[in-house]
């Protein structure tokens, strides 16, 4: 029996999921949470063997969650399910500890057969995503974009385009003030802009947030 914990601010996506993947017969979902913060507690007293997240999730975005939760669980093989383009996301994810990347746009036999292949320890990504990984498209700039940029650089610039502050950055992140100055001005550089209106209109524009 594969235990499957979901991870999505939006009920009706965890509905949807349990119903579903509870049809299997060696499927059994044993939790549905709204929030990151919320995983920690739940692993620690119950068995889960897959991990099905959303990346954009309230208190504790999901890199961050995926990155602590796999220092105090290595068994747990955590899928990231989300809406964020995969070509961008699905680098920092498995980077941060993931075992798989599926874009909200895959059909439930994708979702089935992802959440299979991650519960085996292996790697899970979609046709699409295993085609950008052998052949690089050198006309679109985002993906080079993205390889220049870090996991963490890339959680920090999330954060500064949802309005976050140095010191919220901090604290959600575990790090201290002075490391996000020094992650914001990495970004800058690389982004190739001088002030964090440009920078957030930089990533919007090549769909990094």
């Amino acid at each position: 029996m594969i235990r499957i914990l979901i991870v999505d601010s939006h009920p009706i996506v965890r509905k949807g999921l349990e119903l579903y993947l509870n049809s299997k017969a060696d499927f059994e979902v044993v939790g549905s949470l709204g929030s990151g913060i919320e995983i920690f507690e739940f692993v620690r007293r119950h068995n889960v063997d897959v991990i099905i997240s959303e990346i954009d999730l309230p208190e504790l975005n999901g890199i961050t969650a995926l990155r602590a939760i796999k220092k105090e669980n290595k068994s747990v093989n955590v899928l990231m399910f989300s809406h964020q383009p995969e070509e961008i996301y699905a680098i920092s994810t498995l980077k941060a500890g993931a075992s798989g990347y599926l874009n909200k746009g895959a059909s439930v036999e994708e979702i089935e057969a992802a959440v299979r292949k991650v519960s085996t320890g292996q790697t899970s990504l979609s046709e699409k995503m295993d085609k950008h990984f052998r052949y690089e498209d050198t006309r679109k700039s985002r993906s080079r974009m993205f390889k220049k940029l870090s996991t963490r650089e890339v959680e920090v610039l999330k954060l500064l385009s949802i309005g976050r502050k140095n010191k919220e950055i901090a604290e959600e992140l575990d790090i201290n003030e002075k490391t996000v100055s020094t992650y914001k001005a990495r970004l800058f550089k690389k982004l190739n802009v001088t002030n964090i209106v440009d920078l957030i209109h930089q990533a919007k524009h090549h769909n990094l947030t």
